[in-house]
């Protein structure tokens, strides 16, 4: 056998990915299982995206593009951020192949080895090993239910220390769905900038929002508060390409140059079809169907928020992001961690669900994280065998 990088030892497996395969192995047995564990939507790519991408293939769009993205797709991007009454000229914006590679591509931009990055715990599991693949070191900064899972400026200062490079930010989060609030966000900021650091703001949910009105959290992104933030975005959720492995970067003025050789050396280009598709996901058509599938997704997160409820689960107010619900099995009463939880509401119920600790340590086993990525009738039907299952565990 070869003797394989010891950087494989400390990467954690998703446990989403486990709950996933044999939820398959389920079906494939024959029965009905409620996926409540996987954060993709469940509705195709809207079809004026998928003709784009079918006409993009016809007409030979098959080869490698410019590598920070083709032209018409960076300036339909940044047209996309004037309609919400901001100005990021396409210049610094950079097509990548999907957010994945956007946040390792920054975390080689922005890191040196030894220097460490703050990422909120519970968060998005693989930005720590974006760290470590550039011999960063990632540091956990432990947000809780008091704060709704978003970190504060003090939070920062407190764990902020000589070989803190910056911070990584989200929102909406990952597995919460809480937003990050506007004073939050510019104090954070300023904090880093005063301490030479950098703030990276993970806008991957970005459109799938249910904010109540007046809420401060509702900004269309962080560059209306914070001009020169380092933005992440997808093509994924909001507008539902995650096979085609697409996304973005903003960068502030003079950054895409910078990043340019590693987007050569790393990635060539991001995928053609995906970027001569992702053209048409602006246009009105397309967009009224992101409108009306956000508006089923907030429908969703209502009645799946309530039945968890009325069963015990503990939570928060309903979030206003993503579409996620990160619940605390303590008030259950049950003597089982989340994983146990997740393992035996797959075996026994046939539900899928992800346990909490996919997505940190600071406090995470008492947590489950459900997805709200299926249609109602799902819903129901998984609330329904939950609530058979509780009267027998507790």
């Amino acid at each position: 056998m070869p003797n394989y990088a010891d950087r494989l030892s400390t990467i954690a497996p998703f446990r989403v990915v486990e709950m996933l395969e044999r939820a398959r192995e389920l079906e494939r047995d024959g029965h009905q299982v409620v996926h409540l564990e996987v954060g993709e939507p469940d509705f195709s790519t809207a079809e004026p995206i998928v003709a784009a991408g079918q006409e993009a293939l016809g007409a030979g769009a098959t080869k490698y593009t410019e590598a920070l993205g083709i032209p018409a797709l960076r300036a339909a991007i940044s047209d996309h951020y004037a309609n919400q009454g901001l100005e990021v000229d396409a210049s610094r914006i950079v097509v990548t192949t999907g957010a994945s590679a956007g946040l390792l591509l920054l975390a080689g931009l922005l890191l040196n080895p030894g220097d460490n990055w703050l990422l909120p715990d519970p968060g998005y599991p693989c930005n720590e090993v974006f760290v470590q693949l550039v011999n960063g070191q990632a540091r956990a900064l432990p947000v809780t239910f008091a704060q709704q899972f978003q970190p504060t400026a003090d939070l920062v200062a407190e764990h902020w220390d000589a070989n803190t490079r910056g911070i990584l930010l989200a929102s909406p989060a990952n597995p919460t769905g809480a937003l990050l609030a506007a004073e939050e966000l510019v104090a954070i900021s300023d904090f880093a900038r005063e301490h030479d650091g950098v703030t990276v703001l993970d806008e991957i949910y970005q459109g799938l929002t249910y904010p109540a009105p007046g809420d401060e959290s509702n900004y269309p992104s962080g560059l209306a508060l914070v001009p020169d933030l380092f933005i992440v975005n997808s093509f994924s959720k909001y507008f539902g390409m995650t096979g085609w492995r697409l996304g973005w970067l903003v960068l502030p003025p003079g950054g895409a140059e910078a990043l340019t050789p590693l987007v050569q050396n790393l990635f060539i280009s991001p995928p053609a079809v995906s970027q001569h598709a992702a053209l048409a996901a602006f246009e009105p058509a397309a967009m009224a169907i992101h409108e009306q599938r956000r508006q089923r997704f907030e429908q969703r997160r209502d009645k799946l928020y309530a039945g968890l409820q009325t069963l015990g689960f503990g939570l928060g107010p309903p979030p206003a992001g993503a579409f996620y619900l990160y619940a605390d099995l303590a008030p259950l009463g049950l003597e089982m961690d989340g994983l146990t939880f997740a393992r035996r509401l797959l075996e026994e119920q046939h539900v899928a669900v992800t346990p909490g600790i996919d997505f940190g340590g600071n406090g995470t086993s008492q947590y489950v994280r459900f997805a709200y990525t299926t249609n109602s009738d799902n819903i129901a039907l998984g609330l329904e065998r939950i609530g058979e299952a509780l009267a027998r565990w507790v």
